[in-house]
């Protein structure tokens, strides 16, 4: 079964216009298909976005773009690990 593509979130317009970003990238979160992944792209690099995500089941992965955003690929954790059943 192929997988669901990432969930692409921009938050780079709400920080330009200084709203908090937090509520609207939970809620993308929360409307993640079961192992969909979730591409944030952000002004900064979330330290403690990644740090709540990782607590809610969540890895993440960060790197940095040329035009100096940041680009992370939560994805969860079941979705990351092989399924092994009892032999």
């Amino acid at each position: 079964m192929p997988s669901v593509p990432a969930f692409e979130f921009d938050a780079r317009p709400l920080f330009a216009a200084g709203k908090p970003p937090l509520v609207p990238i939970l809620n993308a979160v929360s409307r993640l298909a079961p192992g969909q992944a979730l591409r944030l792209i952000a002004p900064i690099e979330p330290l403690p976005l990644v740090q709540m995500l990782s607590q809610r089941g969540f890895t993440a992965e960060s790197q940095s773009r040329e035009d100096g955003s940041w680009e992370i690929l939560f994805t969860p954790v079941d979705a990351t690990e092989p399924d092994v059943g009892p032999e």
